[in-house]
């Protein structure tokens, strides 16, 4: 796999190696980033940090999440599944960026249902998608507070920007025994959060990793000059 004369192969291997060092034990989470090429989300000055375990710029004063994160929350998603492959019917990702994610999503989906607030991550991820030949993903423009389809119920949501508070709206659209996974916090401290939907509407809710992710905002962005 090159671009540009870099080879990515052996700086892919050393990211998994890194992600299971950092705990992560999923093979199937680790089987899907290995096949993921995390270059093609990134601008071509950025390429060769690609596999770095750090969140890079896409733009837009948005970040690609690092690697560890995005296997972490996928992690937790799946965590009480045993099965491989397209494990569940859909899922519900708020925040989509540029698509990385969504790519990892892909591999464990019917499809993924992605919304995104600014319109031109949500062109860029299209076309990420494209390249990679992934047609299991739905962007969407669109505000993550509100414009999840009401009648869907999902397997699973994943949000990549960090609300206040989670919306608590999100549990109606989850089946049961399903979980958001979600930062929850400020600029100054931000937690990971997996609420998990139980029978008889109960919830547990389960704090994780401490995290730093752009502030969920509400409304959409032509152009992201607001976010």
């Amino acid at each position: 796999m090159n671009s540009s004369g870099f080879t990515f192969r052996r700086v892919k291997e050393e990211m998994i190696e890194t992600l299971l060092d950092m705990g992560i034990k999923d093979f199937r989470v680790l089987d899907a980033m290995s096949q993921i090429p995390r270059h093609i989300f990134l601008d071509e000055a950025l390429r060769s940090r690609a596999y770095e375990n750090r969140s890079l710029t896409i733009g837009f004063k948005q970040t690609i999440s690092q690697p560890y994160i995005v296997a972490k929350m996928t992690e937790l998603l799946i965590s009480h599944t045993k099965s491989r492959g397209k494990i569940f019917d859909k899922v519900l990702e708020l925040g989509s960026g540029c698509g990385y994610q969504s790519a990892v999503l892909s591999y464990f989906c019917e499809q993924v249902h992605a919304i995104e607030r600014i319109k031109p991550l949500v062109t860029k991820s299209r076309e990420n998608m494209s390249e990679l030949k992934i047609n299991n993903v739905l962007f969407k423009h669109g505000d993550g507070f509100l414009d999840w389809d009401q009648d869907i119920k999902y397997d699973g949501v994943i949000c990549a920007a960090a609300p206040r508070q989670y919306p608590h709206d999100l549990l109606d659209a989850l089946n049961e025994k399903s979980k958001i996974v979600i930062p929850v916090g400020n600029a100054k401290f931000q937690q990971l959060h997996v609420i998990t939907k139980l029978a008889k509407g109960e919830i547990q809710e389960d704090l994780h990793d401490e995290v730093a992710f752009v502030p969920m905002l509400p409304g959409t962005s032509l152009d992201g000059n607001d976010s």
